[in-house]
């Protein structure tokens, strides 16, 4: 049975030759230092096994897409040293990572686009766009991210909203990287639920052509935990996070 359909393999092919890069940002998954609200519906261990598991998840389904020479991967990490970030990383099969640095959401992700634009351009690697992405997310699917790399071969900007009022991607064409447009990343409160509309008022009103990808729900708490716990795509359990 053939996987991947004819449509799909043209998809593929014409994505290649548009690169893009994917940034997927996480906080280290250690003891009081990931998942607050988690840790206090089930304690620091468990929250902080969490958080790895679904990190590793995210790098898989990332370097997926990376395999399919769609995207390059790239990882912003807070909590942790650079040093000992670059080992971990090189553990799991990443070349790229950086420190997220100091500010609220939206000055770490400026600083992400501003900072990855600029070293595609003094190495002469020219992205189509960057995608920025988080770690909260069992169900994302490296189809999700090829989706988006898609949509901004002909949009401006594409949106992955999440139920919680924030969004869990966001990417950004050519077209708004050179010179990388600040609306997004500021006069917004970072950490409300109108994180996402707020977004989309500012896009509509700096008149972007932008589309939205499927919502979905990020892991923040114990209630969102439950939806997974037996989802076997993920092969989320109960024994795998020790519950």
């Amino acid at each position: 049975m053939e996987l991947v359909t004819n449509k799909e393999k043209k998809i593929l092919n014409s994505l290649k030759d548009k690169k893009a890069t994917i940034v997927l940002m996480t906080r280290w998954h250690g003891i009081n230092r990931c998942k607050s609200r988690l840790s206090k519906d089930l304690g620091v261990i468990k929250a902080a096994k969490i958080q790895e598991q679904l990190t590793l998840h995210t790098i898989e389904v990332a370097k997926r897409v990376q395999k399919e020479n769609l995207a390059e991967v790239k990882i912003a990490i807070d909590g942790i040293g650079l040093t000992a970030a670059r080992r971990w990383a090189s553990v799991n099969g990443i070349e790229r990572i950086v420190t997220q640095g100091a500010g609220n959401l939206g000055t770490k992700m400026k600083k992400q686009f501003l900072k990855t634009h600029a070293e595609k351009y003094t190495s002469c690697k020219f992205s189509n766009s960057i995608i920025i992405i988080g770690t909260d997310l069992p169900s994302i699917s490296h189809l999700d991210l090829t989706q988006a790399i898609e949509i901004l071969h002909h949009k401006e900007m594409v949106l992955g909203p999440s139920t919680d009022g924030g969004y869990w991607l966001i990417g950004l064409s050519k077209k708004l990287l050179n010179p990388l447009c600040l609306w997004p990343f500021s006069g917004i409160r970072w950490g409300t639920d109108q994180v996402f509309s707020k977004t989309i008022e500012l896009a509509s009103l700096n008149q972007v052509d932008y589309q939205l990808l499927q919502k979905k729900n990020d892991l923040d708490s114990l209630i969102d935990l439950s939806p997974w716990l037996d989802y076997k795509k993920f092969q989320v359990s109960v024994s795998s996070f020790q519950l």
